[in-house]
């Protein structure tokens, strides 16, 4: 398998707020939240980068603002959620002749080193895509998806039908990746988390 992957940055935090919580109309752009001085891209990069061939981000708006980033930044054709990033990211790998695309949330700074293999593997038992999977919580948004998948992917898209990952998942007979830490998937969705996680940081150096 030739394995590409994508950091999903399409979405707003609008829970990031500013002053006491405060939740800002137009959100944030996590992509570029620091954390321990350092954007999240730039640790979600680092997390996966080793793990894949190539990378790339999906991204609306500006691409200019990820440019020092050095990665293709992939627009939604229909943003509707993550399953537009996968879709986008599924035709870009398949042009360059990938045979599947692990995505992961740009909000979740501590991926395990090993998140790819341990798809790859579970991948192996059928020909849908593999979900990450921890402390009994599965995490739809940290997959392996066969780049052919993505016909039916448009189609589902396109048929008006609520894009949750895991029914597209689950209509598709995923197959599920176990991790043991299910820390390893925490989404920084507020403020609150952005400081538990840099706490974190400089608890382990």
């Amino acid at each position: 398998m030739r394995i590409f992957g994508v950091i999903l940055a399409g979405g707003m935090g609008r829970r990031m707020g500013a002053g006491g919580g405060r939740v800002q109309d137009a959100g944030a752009d996590k992509a570029l939240l620091a954390l321990a001085g350092r954007p999240l891209l730039a640790h979600a990069i680092d997390r996966l980068s080793p793990q894949v061939a190539a990378l790339a981000v999906s991204a609306n708006g500006d691409p200019a603002r990820l440019a020092g980033f050095g990665l293709p930044v992939l627009p939604d054709d229909r943003p509707v959620g993550p399953l537009s990033g996968i879709l986008s990211a599924l035709i870009w790998a398949g042009g360059q002749g990938a045979t599947a695309v692990v995505s992961v949330p740009v909000d979740a700074p501590f991926l395990p080193g090993d998140l790819t293999p341990r798809l790859c593997l579970a991948a192996e038992t059928g020909q849908g895509p593999a979900i990450a999977r921890a402390g009994g919580r599965t995490h739809p948004v940290c997959g392996l998806w066969p780049v052919a998948l993505a016909p039916d992917l448009a189609a589902f898209l396109a048929s008006g039908a609520k894009p949750r990952v895991m029914d597209f998942a689950t209509a598709h007979r995923a197959a599920f990746a176990d991790f043991p830490d299910d820390g390893a998937f925490t989404n920084l969705n507020t403020p609150a988390d952005l400081a538990a996680a840099e706490a974190l940081l400089k608890e382990h150096g």
